[in-house]
């Protein structure tokens, strides 16, 4: 299943309610998970991780103020 995320940018949030974000899913094992991002490359446990998340659609700020 984690297979299908490979090459896509996700967050992935760990046990202890950590995460990271900004980085793409580049490999995927049995026991670790390659993520890569701009400045780490991570090899992470899958059992250490709560969950990873894909965002599908971009987040709209509603706008504050008076001005046009």
């Amino acid at each position: 299943m984690m297979e299908a995320l490979e090459g896509k940018e996700v967050a992935i949030h760990f046990l202890d309610g950590t995460s990271v974000r900004g980085g793409v899913l580049k490999e995927t094992g049995d026991k670790y998970l390659k993520y890569v991002t701009e400045y780490q490359e991570m090899y992470i446990p899958i059992t250490s991780i709560q969950a990873v998340t894909l965002d599908i659609k971009e987040h709209v700020h509603p706008r504050i103020g008076f001005a046009q």
